[in-house]
């Protein structure tokens, strides 16, 4: 039996308004008085949280942005002492500084719930073994979904970074029944499963759990037929950071939102506005029960719709369509995010000056899908030698990849190539190419 409140997946619409409408006022009030930025942000827009009294009236207040995060490094955006901090995670931000998150007794007790929670609706039980492969990039992730798991009740193999082949071992050998992973990586497994000349039906593996990163229908229906498993997808951020904020159910029909913990918004990328009921457009998200690391209308940069109606299963928390593209630049590697500016900024720290030309392209290289920079030959980096260029373009990804989180390939181009090829140090995804 599940130590969480059932109940709160179930509230009838007055219900879940209500609760909504008095966390939404608790964390606008904390947000207020104890963090400098927001109260700041606050009287510069002329609105107290006083003045929030429906969902209407969340229009008024002022969005939160990526770059807050490193604006405000490493506590600037704590709500609560930092005795009163627990856990500190860190996950990239949009340049050299990273995003700084904390986390009370209390915010990690409904992290697990809300992990447990995501699972047991994929149907993960204390009869199963689970097993966690992601990338460095999302280390945190690994330890939620461990916590989550053993809430549940479920024997779990925590996410130790291993080669593939090592893997794949553990997968066969500890009859794995539950994977949490990313699509690509998933699409990776599967590919070196046949690659060993191993017979999917000798696995004990029968859930697919896809996190990080968007999964088209296409790349579901493969692997459920390749590695005789069902998919799960999850959607989360790792700004908070945290995953299963959404999750899917046994109907499939889109992603259930964690209501009673976050506020969802849908807005138009350009103007800021609210998009009517149905409409595509930013995903903007507000914490509900956080204590720690508060966010106020935070502005997620993927791209949903919210869908109508209730699901088939009795949940009523909403329910929204993930779409693989962005709205903004930033580049999602096997779950992790990256930003451009980011990449530019590492480039300049170890070469000493920013390349005159570049281009970041998402590639899949030895069935990876890995971040590739073209950089222009410049004269303050050209040698004669060319195992002296091969030399620095290892060395530069080796760097980018430590930092990163997500593996880095290094081109030397002549200025030729880059004629007809993307916008000037723009960002080329070749998954999504035809």
């Amino acid at each position: 039996m599940p130590i969480w409140n059932e109940r709160e997946e179930c509230l009838d619409l007055d219900e879940r308004q209500q609760q909504q409408i008095e966390r939404l006022q608790s964390t606008l009030n904390r947000a207020y008085k104890n963090v400098p930025f927001y109260r700041n942000n606050f009287e510069r827009h002329e609105v107290e949280p006083s003045q929030v009294g429906s969902f209407g009236d969340l229009s008024r207040v002022p969005f939160t942005e990526l770059q807050h995060f490193s604006e405000h490094y490493p506590y600037g955006l704590f709500a609560v002492p930092l005795r009163d901090v627990v856990r500190i995670h860190s996950a990239p931000g949009s340049g050299l500084l990273p995003t700084v998150s904390g986390y009370t007794k209390q915010d990690l007790l409904v992290w697990h719930e809300m992990v447990a929670r995501a699972l047991t609706a994929a149907g993960v039980s204390p009869a199963d073994i689970l097993q966690i492969e992601l990338d460095p990039g999302l280390t945190n992730w690994g330890r939620d979904y461990k916590d989550g798991a053993e809430l549940v009740g479920a024997g779990v193999i925590p996410l130790t970074l291993l080669p593939p082949e090592k893997q794949l071992m553990i997968l066969k050998d500890y009859k794995t029944s539950v994977l949490v992973t990313s699509a690509s990586a998933a699409e990776q497994l599967a590919q070196n499963l046949f690659r060993a000349d191993i017979n999917p039906n000798i696995l004990a593996l029968k859930t697919l759990v896809l996190v990080g990163e968007h999964a088209d229908p296409e790349t579901r229906i493969r692997l459920e037929e390749q590695l005789h498993s069902r998919t799960w997808v999850h959607y989360g951020l790792s700004e908070v950071p945290g995953p299963a904020l959404a999750f899917e159910c046994e109907a499939r029909q889109g992603l259930h939102i964690s209501e009673d913990h976050f506020l969802p918004e849908v807005v138009d990328p350009a103007s800021g506005r609210q998009v009517e009921e149905g409409e595509s457009g930013e995903l903007v998200l507000t914490t509900l029960t956080t204590r720690a690391f508060p966010l106020v209308r935070f502005r997620t940069g993927d791209r949903v719709r919210i869908l109508p109606g209730r699901c088939s299963c009795g949940r009523t928390l909403r329910r929204m369509e993930w779409f693989p593209r962005r709205i903004d630049d930033i580049l999602v590697i096997r779950g992790v995010k990256i930003h451009h500016g980011q990449v530019l900024l590492l480039l300049e720290r170890a070469l000493g000056f920013v390349p005159s030309t570049c281009r970041f392209l998402i590639v899949r290289h030895d069935l990876r899908d890995c971040l590739e920079v073209w950089l222009k030959v410049e004269e303050r980096f050209y040698s004669d030698e060319i195992k002296e260029m091969e030399r620095l373009s290892r060395s530069l990804a080796a760097d980018l990849s430590q930092e990163l989180g997500v593996p880095v390939v290094i081109r030397l181009k002549e200025e030729g190539s880059f004629k007809d090829f993307g916008p000037a140090n723009g960002v080329i995804d070749l998954r999504f190419s035809t």
